[in-house]
C-alpha cells in the first residue's frame, strides 16, 4: 500500500512519540509498503523538503512554531499547522500523489483537515492513532475548566475523530469517550497496543558506575516529567529511603518540572538521588542494562487510561516497574496480571516504600522476572503486530 503518516513528531526528536512512529515507520517498509512521513516543521526557509531515512520518505512542510512557547502561542500555532501543511504540500512533489491509506497520530488533535483533505482526494480510509485524550485529561488535572477553552479543544478533537474511518486506541478503557462516535456503524473503534521495535544494548553516555549511586541498586525513571507524572511523589520515596545505602534513584529526561524537582531534590540533600538531562533515545538501552527496576508515574487525578511509552522500554528491557498511577487505569490490571512490578494507586509514600523494598529483594531473588517482562514485551508490543492490524483497517 501507499501510505501518508501525518504526525507532529518524529526524529531528531527525542519523544517517546517520536521514536514510536520511527519504529511504525520502518515496520510499514518492512513489510513492503511505501511510506511518506508528513511532519510540520517550523523555521523552514522553502516550503517544503524531502528526506530519504531508512527507506522512506520524510516531506517536511513549514510549518508555524507548537513547542517551547506559551500556550496562547501554541494554540494558535496548531490550530494554524495543518492548513500551511496542507498548503505547502501543494507546492511538493506529493500534490497529486493518490494514497492508499491515510494514518495520522494523536497528539495532536489538530491534523483533522489535512488529513480529511487526503482522504477526500484519495477516496481512500483514514485510522487514527490515539494516544492522548485530551482535553479531557487536562480537566483531570485541573488545568482546565469546561468552559470555552475547553469547549473549543473538545470541538476540534471531535472534528478530528469524524474524519476517522477507524481509530485505534491504547487501552480498553478509553472506550468510554468514544460513545457517540460509534454510533456511526460505518466507523470501528479497536485497542492498538503500544509498540517498540526491538533495540541493541549499546553505549550509553551514562555510566552509573562513574556517578554517586555506583554499587547501589538503580530505580530509574526516563522520560517527561511535568504536570500530567505528578513525579513529586518519587522524591518522597526517595526521601524515606535515604537510610538505605544500597537503593538509588536516577531521573533522565526533560520536561516543565524537572528542574523544579531537582532543585528540590538538591534542597533535601538527597544523596540518593541522580537528575540528567535528557539521552539520545538509542541510548536507552545501554541505560537500562545498568539499572535494576523501572518508575512509571501519572498524576493520580487521571481518569484516562494510558500506557505509557516507558513502560514499554522497561519490560523490552526486562525492567520490573514501579508504578504510582490512578486508580482504574487498565495498567494496573496488566501489571498485576502479568505480575511484572508492583503499582500503587493511593499516591502514598508508604506504599510505594513497602513495595520498592519489595521488589529489591524479588529482583535479586528471583531470576525469572526479567524474563516475565521481556516475555510480555515481544507478545504485546510488537509494531509488527500494530502494523498488520492497521494495514487490515485500512484494506477493509
Amino acid at each position: 500500500m501507499n501510505i501518508a503518516l501525518i504526525a507532529d513528531t518524529f526524529p531528531p526528536l527525542r519523544t517517546s512519540g517520536a521514536v514510536q512512529l520511527r519504529d511504525l515507520s520502518r515496520e510499514f517498509v518492512k513489510q513492503g509498503h511505501s511510506l511518506t512521513v508528513m511532519l510540520p516543521t517550523p523555521g523552514m526557509r522553502e516550503p517544503w523538503a524531502v528526506e530519504d531515512r531508512d527507506g522512506l520518505r520524510v516531506l517536511r512542510l513549514r510549518a508555524p512554531k507548537t513547542k517551547d512557547i506559551n500556550y496562547v502561542q501554541r494554540t494558535l500555532g496548531e490550530f494554524f499547522m495543518p492548513f500551511a501543511m496542507l498548503r505547502n504540500l501543494r507546492k511538493s512533489p506529493f500534490a497529486d500523489t493518490l494514497w492508499d491509506g491515510v494514518v495520522w497520530y494523536a497528539p495532536s488533535i489538530f491534523l483533522g483537515p489535512i488529513a480529511n483533505a487526503l482522504k477526500k482526494a484519495s477516496g481512500c480510509r483514514g485510522y487514527l492513532i490515539v494516544r492522548d485524550i485530551f482535553p479531557e485529561w487536562a480537566v483531570d488535572m485541573g488545568l482546565m475548566g469546561r468552559g470555552l477553552p475547553y469547549r473549543f479543544f473538545r470541538a476540534v478533537a471531535k472534528y478530528q475523530y469524524s474524519v476517522a474511518d477507524v481509530i485505534g486506541i491504547q487501552t480498553p478503557g478509553n472506550a468510554v469517550y468514544f460513545e457517540e462516535w460509534r454510533k456511526d456503524e460505518s466507523r470501528r473503534l479497536e485497542v492498538l497496543q503500544n509498540w517498540l521495535a526491538d533495540a541493541p544494548v549499546g553505549r550509553c553516555s551514562i555510566e552509573v558506575a562513574k556517578t554517586s549511586l555506583a554499587g547501589r541498586k538503580v530505580f530509574v525513571y526516563a522520560g517527561n516529567m511535568g504536570v500530567a507524572q505528578g513525579m513529586e511523589v518519587l522524591l518522597d520515596l526517595a526521601d524515606s529511603l535515604r537510610h538505605r545505602n544500597d537503593i538509588g534513584f536516577l531521573f533522565v529526561g526533560r520536561g516543565s518540572d524537572a528542574r523544579k524537582l531537582a532543585a528540590d531534590a538538591k534542597s533535601r540533600n538527597l544523596d540518593n538521588v541522580l537528575f540528567h538531562d535528557e539521552i539520545d533515545p538509542d541510548e536507552i538501552p545501554g541505560l537500562y542494562a545498568q539499572c535494576d527496576v523501572g518508575l512509571v508515574a501519572l498524576h493520580p487525578r487521571h481518569k484516562t487510561h494510558n500506557i505509557p511509552g516507558k513502560f514499554l522500554t522497561y519490560m523490552q528491557s526486562g525492567l520490573p516497574v514501579l508504578a504510582n498511577i490512578n486508580e482504574g487505569n487498565d495498567l494496573v490490571g496488566l501489571i498485576r496480571e502479568e505480575q511484572v512490578g508492583a503499582v500503587a494507586t493511593d499516591g502514598t509514600v508508604e506504599s510505594l516504600k513497602h513495595m520498592a523494598e519489595s521488589l529489591i529483594e524479588k529482583r535479586i531473588e528471583y531470576e525469572g522476572l526479567p524474563a516475565r517482562c521481556r516475555a510480555l514485551y515481544k507478545r504485546l508490543f510488537s509494531p509488527d503486530t500494530a502494523v498488520k492490524q492497521i494495514v487490515n483497517a485500512l484494506e477493509r
